[in-house]
């Protein structure tokens, strides 16, 4: 039962309303109440502030809140532990990634899937600041991000691949050409992720290195906004190189391997640094770590790539 109020106070926290909390586990609004105020009585404390609806918790329940996620991911995994061997896991696998990993991810869930046919998988596109937080709230299984720029911490991580940068522009902006400087892809009308994602201050990084002022007259959160505008013809960017293998650039578009100088960085697989390791992070792992992703990729490192 002590399990079960743990889920009441988490879903209540999550959907910030009795209803919707109690509709999330499956039972009437009265018995999630009755179950919060048992927890209460059995704590000693108040850990939910209430009135005609959700006000919040109690510091005292902010701080039950993250015992609380501890303890459910905590008794889930020893669930399958005790029950299912390795062959035979079951559940979701919660993977979260940064909006510019999202085309390699296939390369990563399709074996793990061939592996672990009784696991379900759930992908969230989420910035690196945000996959902390839902690793330390207990709220993902896995992540897939840059380990060595901005790098989580209390995580174990496992590198996948390096990721490596193109200019993608109209083919009739790109001539004959093989690469291009980051000096001048500076001068081209940029279309580019916003300043938020971590892409974006890496690109800011390389041209302040370079000692070039860099303006996008165009910033979005989203690469399929990106390359909608470089298709039209008008507008010019820089992406990682997986978009080039996974998505394809039409035939009127070129992908120009960024040069002077060649930059690369780390992209792999983050999980909670927790022992034991649930065991659907634990097979993820696994299999990552028997996964050789470079090669898949590199594909989209041909000079001049144009995908027809």
């Amino acid at each position: 039962m002590f399990v079960r109020q743990m889920m009441y106070l988490v879903a209540v926290a999550r959907e910030r309303h009795f209803a919707r909390a109690a509709a999330a586990c499956h039972v009437s609004q009265p018995t999630l109440s009755a179950g919060l105020r048992k927890l209460e009585e059995e704590l000693g404390m108040p850990l939910v502030i209430r009135g005609h609806r959700f006000l919040g918790l109690t510091p005292e329940g902010e701080r039950v809140l993250s015992w609380a996620r501890q303890i459910i991911a905590d008794y889930e995994s020893l669930k399958q532990d005790l029950t299912v061997s390795d062959d035979a896991l079951f559940g979701t696998l919660r993977l979260a990634s940064i909006p510019a990993t999202l085309p390699s991810l296939p390369h990563l869930i399709t074996p793990f899937c061939a592996r672990h046919p009784g696991v379900n998988v759930q992908v969230q596109s989420l910035s690196s600041i945000a996959i902390q937080r839902a690793l330390d709230d207990l709220e993902i299984d896995a992540g897939v991000t840059y380990l060595d720029n901005e790098p989580l911490k209390r995580v174990r991580c496992h590198h996948l691949y390096r990721e490596r940068y193109v200019f993608v522009t109209h083919s009739a902006q790109a001539s004959r050409r093989k690469t291009m400087s980051w000096a001048e892809a500076a001068a081209a009308r940029l279309c580019l992720l916003s300043r938020d994602m971590q892409n974006r201050r890496i690109i800011d990084q390389i041209f302040e290195d370079v000692g070039v002022a860099l303006r996008a007259r165009i910033e979005t959160n989203s690469f399929v906004c990106i390359l909608s505008h470089v298709r039209s013809g008008d507008w010019s960017s820089i992406v990682p190189h997986t978009y080039v293998d996974r998505l394809g650039l039409a035939s009127d578009l070129r992908a120009l391997p960024l040069v002077k100088p060649v930059c690369t960085h780390s992209i792999g697989l983050v999980v909670s640094d927790r022992d034991p390791l649930t065991p659907i992070a634990n097979a993820l792992l696994r299999c990552a770590r028997g996964l050789d992703l470079e090669r898949a990729l590199k594909s989209a490192l041909v000079p001049a790539a144009r995908v027809d």
